[in-house]
């Protein structure tokens, strides 16, 4: 058993669903509390207001020294594995070439293909590990991971088997999504339909049958994949019971969001450039908006209309998209940080979109994502009194420590 004792404010959301409207500022914040662990990583008691729970005196005790404590973080879209950097790209930005143009001269994504497919799975475990070391250290205890970087079937289940061995062989849950529509590859030139169909016939089912994935996502955008072409995919997908996930409105709207709502996926990502019509499909069906504002500034694109999409009553969530090419940057507290900044989100409800929001974007609301009796003990202890001092400063890492499943991770 573990106790957490002192703990100034512990802020967290309450429930097992996503919260959205006015209802996602809605923050319980427990003063001079503590929190019982059980031996099996769950929680057993939440006490406030001085009062401790009833324990054995000899019980492993960290003080939390009068600091804030939330829910560990979850970070609901990551590219995690892949091979190579893109650094090499970044002048061609710097001279005005966009990211659909290095994509269609053959960078981009389809460079980091180029270096996925080269790497070894030991090489992609280690080196994705390290990057969850790094998040760990951030305050992330839960991570979403895409494949992508394949786009065959050798590469593409490579991929997802990495992610699976990251979940059994880290000290973080890691959620699995197949990305195999990421791009188009050489392969499938001019032919988009053609490697739909592929992955619909030859990918999808073993995907399925070794239950590599927890979800499906399709890349819809310009020049890559139509909504036409997702649909088609992701109802493939949730007939073999993988639910559905979409990048969408990334650079161009055309049809991700107002799709993603009509076919009940459980997030739409990107959302940057997203109309009203998306906005109210998403609204209608509780469909997270997981958005990505690092993505944003290393693009210098648009930001999300964060402030419309809760008002309208979408659930929002924010995470870092990691990744080599739009988003080379793991840290969930900088997205935090310009949530409030850019998104003009409040921090309890940043607090909500890095936590239970993002957790029901995983299917996870039931486990994670919120501080109550039963869920998985999962808790950062912070070097802040307070959430506004957690969205406020920039820059520095301000997680003192980690505990992940009822066991203690210092920070570094």
């Amino acid at each position: 058993m573990l106790l957490i004792k002192n703990i100034g404010k512990l802020a967290t959301p309450l429930g097992n669903t996503v919260h959205c409207g006015e209802k996602q500022r809605e923050i319980k914040v427990f003063t001079d509390a503590s929190v019982l662990i059980s031996d099996d990583g769950k929680i057993l008691e939440i006490t406030e207001k001085g009062n401790m729970p009833s324990c054995p005196s000899d019980i492993e005790t960290i003080d939390a020294e009068g600091m804030l404590v939330t829910p560990g973080l979850v970070d609901a879209h990551t590219h995690l594995v892949f091979g190579g950097w893109r650094d090499h790209e970044v002048p061609l930005k710097i001279s005005g070439a966009s990211y659909l143009e290095i994509l269609n001269a053959g960078g981009g994504i389809l460079n980091t293909l180029r270096a996925t497919r080269e790497a070894s799975a030991d090489e992609l475990f280690d080196r994705s590990a390290e990057f969850l070391s790094e998040m760990m250290n951030l305050g992330v205890t839960t991570v979403e991971a895409k494949s992508g970087y394949g786009l065959d079937f050798e590469n593409e289940i490579k991929q997802l088997e990495v992610i699976r061995r990251l979940d059994r062989e880290t000290p973080l849950d890691v959620v699995s999504t197949f990305l195999g529509a990421h791009a188009i590859p050489s392969e499938f030139a001019g032919n988009p339909d053609g490697y739909i169909d592929y992955l619909i016939d030859k990918v999808l089912p073993v995907v399925a049958e070794r239950k590599l994935a927890d979800f499906c996502d399709v890349f819809v955008e310009d020049t890559i994949f139509t909504a036409e072409h997702a649909r088609k995919l992701l109802l493939a997908a949730q007939r073999l019971g993988m639910p559905s996930k979409i990048h969408a409105d990334e650079i161009n709207a055309i049809g991700g969001s107002e799709l993603a709502g009509e076919i009940g996926a459980v997030s739409a990502e990107h959302l940057l450039s997203t109309v009203d019509s998306g906005i109210e499909s998403l609204a209608k069906a509780k469909t997270v908006a997981c958005l990505l504002p690092c993505t944003s500034l290393y693009l210098d694109k648009p930001f999300a209309r964060a402030r419309d999409m809760i008002n309208a009553g979408v659930p929002v969530a924010i995470a870092t998209d990691f990744n080599p090419g739009s988003c080379p940057s793991l840290n969930i507290q900088l997205a935090m940080n310009m949530g409030y900044i850019r998104y003009r989100m409040y921090p309890e409800e940043i607090l909500t979109a890095v936590t239970l929001n993002a957790a029901c974007a995983l299917g996870m609301g039931d486990r994670i994502g919120t501080a109550e009796k039963g869920k998985q003990a999962d808790f950062v202890i912070w070097n802040a009194k307070d959430l506004s001092m957690l969205c406020y400063r920039m820059g520095s890492n301000q997680a003192k420590t980690v505990i992940k499943k009822g066991k203690i991770y210092e920070t570094r």
